[in-house]
This record gives C-alpha cells, structure tokens and sequence, in this order.
C-alpha cells in the first residue's frame, strides 16, 4: 500500500470536521511549500545535485529550519542511493514518510490532567503571541467537554490584558479572578486556587505576564507563582504551556529556545499557523527543541484550537497528492 494510502488511512477514523480545519487552516503552507515541491518535480525529473539545492532552498523557505533541513537532504540522499532512485517523482512518498517521523517524535500530544481533583494549566510567552486567546479558546474546549472551568488573570502588567481575559471569559461564559493592575501575580494565583478549590472546579488556568524572555525578574515571577501554586496543589502545575506566534517562524524557535530551558515549559501550543506560509516551523520546532506540540491555532474560530496531531498535520499538507494518486488509480483501473 502506498505511503499517501496508509496516511489516508490512519485519519479515517477521525472526524471529517477536524481533518477539514487543519486543511483550512495549512492552505497557506501547502501552496508555498508542498505545491512548490511538485512543481520541482515536475521541472526536474531528474535527481541530481541542483535537484537537492533547489529543494533545500523550498524547505528553509517554508521555516522547516536549516538543521532539520540538512538532516532531511541527507537522509533523502542515503535512501535515493539505497533504493537506487533515478524519478524525482518517487521522492514525494518518502520525503512525506520522513516529515512524519520528524512530527510525531517520541511525546504524546494529549494535555496532562490530574488524576482527580484540579488540573492546573499555566501559560507563558511574551506579548502578542496570542496567549490569552488561547486560554479563551481552551476554555470552551474544556467547556463543550462538560468540565467546569475557572481563568486566573495572572499578567498583571500588560495594559488591558485583564480585562481581555474577561471579554473572553464572558463569551466562554467562564468565571475570571483578578485582581487590579500592577498586583502581584503570585497574590492572583493565590486567590485563584482557592477559588477553584472551594467551587471543585475541573481546570483552572493561568495566564502570566509575558515581557520578555530573558529577564530574570520574569522567572523570579514565574518562580513565585509555581511555589504558591504547588504548596496549594503538589502535583500542579499539571502543564506549563509556552504560547508561540507561527507567523514569527524561526524567531518563535529562538523565543522558545530562550524561555523553554529555564521556565519548566511542558509544552507548546503554536498560535496563527492559519495566516502564515512558513508551517513548517512545526517540523523545526519538534526536531530541535524536546518539547511536544500539544496544541496548534489554525483559524478564527472557536473550534479552530486543535490538539496537535502529525497524521493530520502531513495529511492537510498533502492532500492534494492523495486526491492525484487516487484519480490515477481510478484511471489505471478504467483500462
């Protein structure tokens, strides 16, 4: 069975609606990276040395990141020889097979929930990555899951950043604790753990400031909020997510590079990939960095935060080949 048949295959079973927002949300990346790398193909036919460069130049330019990239050609080189490749056309299975491998890594992408009692989820990141809209748009996933939710307006410093958690909030119809501009974070998680304790919520999240990434009074903070956090709930904070803007590409690598080792981050979430052409970010983000992708933004709407997923991550980039393969298949069947 062909490896776009196997792909096809393995997302079958998941909703048709899911499958559709990662294909919407990926068009921008598929047109500049995966239809580029057809048109190659098509162009070249033939697998020799201006082929590679021509393709490693498509890869970087889709944020795929210039050591994955050189991983990937050399790979790509070890299996042409291998399996002895002349057809440029026989390349696509194989680089799509090896961009899933690259995805899925070793980590599981569900979020960590506590066994029983209150899920804590913390989120950091600097300004404007779209952080608080991913705790609102979170919020309503738990929601429609029939868990009970509180936020914790925990970024204290950004103007207005609290009451955009309460515009949310309202919209979400979910609960916000707060306190006034400029109050200590640690004092808002305070407050905010014993409120979920004494109203037995299901998951309370947290949002904290997000100046920039190397200060150190910025981990002192992060420090501070995690002692009173944990002297409420030992096992919390469950994740500790770092938000992530995908339109910045390799500067959202570097971000995540800086804050990631010294903030106990868990986990990803990657923020707009729906208005970029560089998704392949994604690819360089899992090989360089050990952290899982958990959660992916991939449009507007509510429903358009998405637990991360690499079969259909790959199948949105691909499926116009999938739909080619087929039409052969059927015309090959018809003579």
């Amino acid at each position: 069975m062909s490896f776009f048949k196997k792909l096809k295959e393995s997302i079958a079973s998941k909703t048709e609606a899911v499958t559709n927002v990662f294909k919407e949300g990926l068009s921008k990346t598929r047109t500049a990276f995966v239809e580029k790398v057809e048109e190659l193909i098509l162009r070249r036919k033939k697998i020799d040395e201006e082929f590679y460069e021509e393709l490693e130049e498509i890869l970087i330019g889709a944020d795929v990141g210039v050591m994955t990239v050189m991983e990937l050609i050399d790979d790509l080189r070890k299996e042409v020889k291998k399996q002895k490749i002349e057809d440029a056309a026989e390349l696509q299975p194989i680089l799509s097979e090896k961009l899933v491998a690259l995805l899925k890594g070793d980590d599981n992408a569900e979020l960590r929930m506590a066994k029983d009692g209150i899920t804590v989820i913390l989120f950091v990141g600097v300004n404007g990555v779209g952080k608080t809209t991913t705790i609102g748009k979170l919020a309503h996933k738990f929601k429609s899951e029939g868990k009970s939710v509180l936020l914790a307006a925990g970024d204290t410093f950004r103007a207005g950043a609290i009451e955009q958690l309460e515009v949310w909030g309202t919209r979400v119809g979910v609960d916000v604790v707060k306190q006034q501009a400029g109050s200590d974070p640690a004092a808002v998680m305070f407050d905010a753990v014993q409120a979920a304790k004494q109203r037995g919520v299901d998951v309370l999240l947290c949002d904290t400031a997000g100046r920039l990434q190397n200060k150190s009074n910025l981990m002192e903070e992060l420090n501070k909020i995690f002692r009173v956090i944990q002297r409420e709930i030992p096992d919390a904070p469950h994740e500790v997510l770092m938000v992530l803007d995908a339109t910045t590409g390799q500067n959202a690598l570097s971000q995540a590079k800086l804050f990631g080792e010294k903030s106990g981050v868990t986990g990803l979430v990657l923020t707009k990939l729906d208005g970029t052409a560089k998704g392949g970010i994604v690819i360089a983000i899992r090989n360089e960095l050990n952290l899982p992708v958990k959660l992916v933004g991939l449009g507007e709407k509510m429903e358009d935060l998405q637990q991360f997923d690499s079969e259909q991550f790959v199948h949105a980039l691909f499926a116009g080949l999938i739909v080619k393969e087929e039409q052969q298949d059927a015309v090959t069947q018809d003579k």
